[in-house]
């Protein structure tokens, strides 16, 4: 199930408390109401919500996302880009996001671009900051 799934990585990670984070996490990311729900019921949006969750369900030191919010609509994947940076803050955690979603980009520190296999700081001000 969909709690399971997140559950079972805190295990992995030795984490006593990961029932407990796999539902704050869930109700987090506001799939909480399909806890009980087996990947092929989760629409494509709510199976990356748990991915999500799976990734933060060990408080980890380094998040790699590729294109994490790409089935997501554009409130949640606000949500789930401040949720990374809320946990790079609070954890002081590094969190590496590839994304080609322009409207995710605002709520980072530092950005870089790659454009024909370069990859170059992207002047922060052009996001608004």
């Amino acid at each position: 199930t969909a709690r399971e799934n997140v559950e079972i990585a805190g295990e992995f990670g030795g984490k006593s408390d990961s029932r407990r984070r796999a539902r704050e996490l869930l109700e987090y990311l506001d799939v909480a109401g399909r806890e009980h729900s087996y990947p092929e019921m989760l629409s494509g949006g709510e199976q990356q919500r748990v991915a999500i969750a799976r990734a933060l369900a060990n408080e980890p030191s380094l998040i790699l996302a590729d294109e994490p919010t790409a089935a997501l609509d554009s409130v949640r994947s606000r949500s789930v880009m401040e949720l990374f940076r809320k946990v790079a803050h609070d954890r002081r955690a590094a969190v590496l996001v590839v994304t080609h979603d322009h409207r995710a980009l605002e709520v980072f520190d530092v950005l870089y671009e790659m454009e024909d296999g370069r990859i170059r700081p992207r002047d922060n001000s052009s996001t608004g900051e």
